[in-house]
């Protein structure tokens, strides 16, 4: 493709205008770089998620000057309703000074566009349906200096140039397969499966957390690495999905598609999860963990989010992993586009997959070691009926799992939970 075929030069290309991707480009422009975000659909556009966001996600949305008042579209929650080994327990969101003690549902067509939007009034340059096809390379360097895409329902092949380019382009992340970078395969991965019902749950003001799944087949019952969830979402329906580790046996033999379907036929008639009233199709996608993709750095291209495989291993949560490496991203790159020689550009930009592991290695090495527990199907049992007996203990586990504690001070488990995570190895 020849030089005339560049659509537009910017400072930043970031590809990918889900969270991570919008969250980059917001604080980019902010700082008054000329960022271009490419974005391969049109909003409002279809993204498979449970639609719940814990006190982590919502501190994020703040920041970025998002209104997340219920007289904005939002349903605010509460904390977190955990059921399994018979028992029902309604644990709070903690009260902390690092995060907000509530949580937030919306669906994820409305929640991406609204981030995508704040990222266009803060400057950014937003190109929808442009499908990016691969990265430009500087033949001497081999540095990334752009991308090429189609852009449009014509399809029509530009290029983008700029010095840095941000790969939010989700698990499947063709950029960074393109530039050399292959998921780790010893890192875990999830599934998720999710569907809608119109139900007259839809007003919760938990989320719900259902510990027991269960493989039925040859009559009989085996205990799950993973989880269903039951999230109201305000307008008259429930979404209503799984989530899975790779962890278990099970894991590649099973259809979870017809897992999730049974679950559901399990539920009370009342709650409405029955075919008939089901809006949307079951839909499933990837939850790629624990830095599954890495260097976060390498010849002038970041990752963040799902294409850095930011998805917390405890819990399965994405959004708020994407919004804020999206955001330490874009200090990262705002401060290397501030020195005056490529050395010290290279030095600055050398320093986010330190950062990165910095934040979360240790807590992520935990989060590996709690996955490969759960894989035991007898641990995961015991976990279940033992544990949920304990409402301080599972006061712990809440904060563990959805790493919601102050990082400074805090109580005794905040304490604990920050010493185990920096202690562990910052892989």
């Amino acid at each position: 493709m020849t030089e005339t075929a560049v659509e537009s030069t910017a400072d930043v290309i970031v590809v990918g205008a889900g969270p991570a991707g919008s969250t980059t480009a917001y604080y980019l422009a902010q700082a008054g770089l000329d960022v271009l975000l490419l974005e391969k659909t049109a909003f409002p556009r279809e993204k498979v998620c449970g639609d719940g966001l814990t006190p982590r996600a919502t501190k994020q949305l703040v920041d970025m000057g998002i209104d997340v008042s219920v007289e904005n579209g939002w349903l605010h929650n509460r904390g977190l309703r955990i059921i399994g080994g018979g028992v029902r327990l309604e644990l709070d969101w903690p009260e902390l000074s690092a995060f907000p003690d509530y949580g937030l549902v919306r669906k994820r067509a409305d929640f991406d566009e609204l981030l995508a939007r704040q990222a266009q009034k803060a400057g950014a340059r937003l190109y929808e349906t442009c499908n990016v096809t691969g990265p430009v390379l500087d033949d001497r360097t081999g540095r990334i200096t752009g991308v090429t895409a189609k852009l449009g329902d014509e399809k029509r092949e530009v290029v983008f140039r700029a010095p840095l380019v941000v790969a939010a382009d989700g698990n499947s992340t063709r950029l960074s397969l393109a530039m050399g970078l292959h998921r780790i395969e010893s890192r875990p991965m999830g599934v998720a499966y999710r569907t809608y019902f119109t139900s007259p749950r839809h007003q919760d003001d938990y989320l719900e957390s259902w510990l027991e799944l269960w493989d039925t087949r040859g009559g009989e019952k085996k205990l799950l690495p993973g989880y269903g969830w039951i999230f109201g979402m305000g307008d008259g329906t429930s979404n209503v999905g799984l989530g899975i580790l790779n962890s278990s046996p099970a894991f590649g033999d099973l259809n979870w598609r017809e897992v999730l379907k049974a679950w559901c036929a399990s539920m009370p008639e009342e709650w409405g999860y029955t075919p008939e009233n089901m809006t949307d199709p079951i839909r499933g996608a990837a939850l790629p963990m624990a830095f599954n993709r890495q260097p976060h750095y390498t010849r002038g291209l970041l990752l963040v989010g799902d294409a850095g495989g930011m998805v917390n291993p405890f819990n399965g949560e994405g959004i708020a992993y994407a919004m804020e490496s999206g955001q330490i991203a874009a200090g990262v790159i705002i401060q290397a586009n501030a020195r005056v020689t490529d050395a010290g550009r290279e030095r600055a930009l050398q320093r986010y997959p330190q950062i990165l592991k910095e934040v979360y290695g240790g807590y992520y090495t935990l989060g590996r070691a709690f996955v490969k527990l759960l894989g035991n199907p007898r641990i995961m049992q015991l976990a279940t009926d033992r544990g949920l007996t304990h409402p301080v203990l599972m006061k712990f586990v809440l904060k563990l799992l959805a790493n919601l504690t102050d990082p400074q001070g805090g109580d005794a488990m905040d304490r604990i939970i920050n010493g185990l995570a920096k202690v562990a190895p910052n892989a």
